[in-house]
Formats: C-alpha cells, sequence, structure tokens
C-alpha cells in the first residue's frame, strides 16, 4: 500500500516535454478518428473512449503508447494500428489540444450500482489494499491535468469496465490477448485492479460515468 502511494506522488511530480497543441489545427487532423470517437470527442458507441475533456498529456500518452509493442508496455488497440504511426509528435499534440478542449456529455449512473460504486470509487478497500479512486482521479472524476491522469467523469461505463478488466488481466497474465500493461512500473492501475470483483468492477464503472 504504501509502496503504492509513493509510485503515484512520485508520478504526479514529474513532468515530460512534449510538442504544443494547436487546437484549431487538430480539428482537422481529428477529422480521420471522429468515426469512432465522434467530432466532438463524445463517441456514439461505447466501446469507443469518449475523448472530449481528456488531459491533452494523457492522451499524448495513450497515443505514443499504441506506437509501441505490447511487450515495450505498449497498447494494442488493432482499430488504431493503422493511424497512429503515421502520426507526428505535432499531429498528437494538436489532435489532443482540440479533443481537450470539448465539453464532455455525461452518462447516467445506474441506481442500484450507485451505493457500491461510490463506495469503492471514494473509499477502496482497507482489506484489499486498495487505494481510493480520488487519490488520482479526483472527488470529481476530472483527473489530475499534471501528473497525466485521466478524467473518467462521464466515460461510458461498458469502456471503463473493460479497461479495468484489462488492467487486471494484465496484473495476473501480462502476455494475455486484451491483458493491459500500459501503467508503467508503478503498475498502479494493475495493483488497483489485481483485487477487485467483477461486480466491484462494474458497480465504480457505472458510478463513474454519472460523475459530472
Amino acid at each position: 500500500m504504501k509502496k503504492l502511494i509513493l509510485s503515484v506522488l512520485m508520478m504526479a511530480a514529474a513532468g515530460s516535454a512534449m510538442a504544443t497543441g494547436n487546437a484549431e489545427a487538430g480539428k482537422n487532423k481529428a477529422a480521420q478518428c471522429s468515426a469512432c470517437h465522434g467530432a466532438d470527442g463524445n463517441s456514439p458507441a461505447a466501446m469507443f473512449p469518449k475523448l472530449a475533456g481528456q488531459h491533452e498529456k494523457y492522451i499524448i500518452k495513450q497515443l505514443n503508447d499504441v506506437k509501441k509493442k505490447p511487450e515495450n508496455d505498449g497498447r494494442s488497440i488493432p482499430e488504431m494500428a493503422g493511424i497512429v504511426p503515421g502520426l507526428s509528435d505535432q499531429d498528437i499534440a494538436d489532435i489532443a489540444a482540440y479533443y481537450s478542449a470539448q465539453t464532455i456529455k455525461g452518462e447516467t449512473v445506474k441506481a442500484d450500482l450507485k451505493d457500491k460504486g461510490e463506495a469503492v470509487y471514494r473509499g477502496g478497500s482497507l482489506k484489499k489494499g486498495t487505494p481510493a479512486c480520488t487519490g488520482c482521479h479526483g472527488p470529481s472524476g476530472k483527473g489530475n491535468k499534471g501528473a497525466g491522469y485521466p478524467a473518467l467523469a462521464g466515460q461510458h461505463a461498458a469502456y471503463i469496465e473493460k479497461q479495468l478488466k484489462a488492467f487486471r488481466l494484465g496484473a495476473d497474465e501480462p502476455k494475455a490477448q486484451g491483458a493491459r500493461v500500459n501503467d508503467g512500473d508503478s503498475r498502479i492501475m494493475r495493483d488497483v485492479t489485481s483485487g477487485m470483483t467483477d461486480y466491484e468492477i462494474r458497480a465504480v464503472a457505472s458510478f463513474i460515468s454519472g460523475l459530472r
């Protein structure tokens, strides 16, 4: 638990140089992304994440991670395999700036999952050593812009659930198909999700989707 908290603090304090994005230029460059993510970053299908209002630093990291091989802490997204390799650092920065400037359209939490989801999000689990999600993503799910922790509020619940399960799989079987391991050497998300049940993941995903 102490190791995990220390990793969070170290990552929050770290910075990295990146190109300065131009939202206006990014609007045109993001046109190729609109089929899946929506013209304004509000994806019409839950299988694709909403990018509207997402922090630039996070978007830039994820796009660069797609360029890497999974064995090098990359992120495998087959739908983007033919798009991302052709993007320059400036293209990525511009696209990130555009989506960051958009406004996300929220979802509604399922009533039967609200209490459990809120308990997990705000309190974690002392027994399991699972920290509260608020530590990185904030009380209202807005994330941490400086540290590059993503904004989660309003995201599709099904997408959040899928990613949490992917990180959990990555904790046990990092080379398995569908496993996600691009949370760095700190393994923050893999450690957080490793002890979560399907019910806890489903509940917290629903709660997060309804945050504003």
